[in-house]
């Protein structure tokens, strides 16, 4: 049998002479989070894998942050990214809280809520807008949007994506959820994680795919030449990802797909509709420069349903999200034109 002890998280403080605010017994300075957890396996695990699985809010990026900075022991000892963790290893983590970032600042922008409560929000994402902060995009974003609209988002699973559970591409529109809470942050994330959450997409690709349904299996890493894309590459230099997909409607020499995803990788369905010789209408990054019959914002992908257990309740919950008037047009012009082709081709 394998037990896990996961212990209650908490903050423990001692004032020195100075006046300042240290961790009792040294480890840790300062306010944060002190998490105690044992190493139920009866294999050995590298530290690092093995907390960024115990703390699905923190990237690895940070966690091994964390560790690099003296901020983690294994039985008493400073742990290492490499340390390999054993059966009954006490594995202490000292979290401090996340430091400020001064660009990232409540934006009143308007948002198309699909579903809201104290715990959860769900929003119909439009195109064009990017979901967190990053370097070369500081504000604008929807976590910007959110922070308004949620004054205690702040401090929810790290600095720039608080909050965040999954994201979609800039250009991608419909269906993603945000927590409200650390504890439903977790938990939605292990939903994901585990295919407990389900989501499907929508999207008008060039051609149509042979069959009425079929699952592309391929790695997902950095294109081997262009390190500003993604690509099909060797399992051993990507991630597994898979996706299914389902033939909606031909459309002449375009189709209407839809999407189920088992993984979650970065440009997925863009890059797997690419590798299969159908890309995305109007991705600039992986499709086929032609001229379309509309103009686009973006790429013709759209989160159409999300479904998740809710994380308090339980209760399972499914949204969907209308299309944007954009794919709409679209959808109505490649009718139109399959009509008139055929119309030609009776006469």
């Amino acid at each position: 049998m394998v037990l896990t002890l996961v212990l209650t998280s908490f903050t423990v403080k001692s004032h020195d002479r100075d006046g300042s605010t240290t961790l009792a017994g040294g480890f840790g300075q300062g306010d944060g989070e002190l998490l105690t957890l044992q190493y139920p396996r009866p294999l050995p695990m590298r530290l690092d894998r093995w907390l960024v699985s115990q703390r699905p809010e923190q990237s690895r990026a940070r966690i091994q942050k964390f560790i690099d900075a003296g901020c983690v022991r294994v039985n008493g000892v400073t742990g290492r990214a490499k340390t390999p963790l054993r059966a009954g290893d006490l594995v202490e983590v000292w979290m401090p809280p996340p430091e400020p970032l001064p660009y990232l600042v409540p934006q009143a922008m308007p948002l198309d809520v699909l579903y809201e409560d104290a715990h959860l929000i769900v929003i119909n994402k439009p195109a064009g807008l990017t979901v967190h902060p990053a370097p070369g995009n500081k504000d604008g974003t929807l976590v910007n949007g959110l922070l308004h609209h949620c004054p205690d988002l702040p401090g929810i699973g790290g600095e720039m994506r608080p909050g965040i559970v999954h994201r979609l591409d800039k250009d991608t529109t419909g269906c993603i959820v945000v927590a409200k809470s650390q504890e439903a942050l977790v938990k939605l994330q292990v939903q994901i994680q585990k295919r407990i959450a389900s989501r499907e997409y929508l999207a008008v690709v060039h051609g149509v795919p042979r069959g009425e349904e079929g699952t592309i299996v391929g790695a997902i890493g950095r294109h081997p030449v262009d390190r500003k894309k993604y690509a099909v590459v060797a399992d051993t230099s990507g991630r597994h990802a898979r996706t299914h997909w389902h033939l909606v409607e031909a459309l002449g020499d375009h189709a209407l797909l839809r999407f189920r995803l088992d993984t979650g990788r970065t440009h997925q369905i863009r890059v797997h509709c690419a590798h299969m010789g159908h890309p995305i209408v109007g991705d600039a990054t992986y499709g086929r420069c032609r001229r379309l019959p509309v103009a686009l914002p973006g790429q013709a992908l759209h989160a159409v349903q999300l479904g998740l257990d809710h994380p308090i309740s339980g209760e399972r919950l499914v949204f969907e999200a209308p299309l944007p008037e954009a794919f709409e047009k679209l959808l109505r012009a490649l009718r139109r034109r399959l009509g008139q082709a055929g119309s030609s081709g009776a006469s």
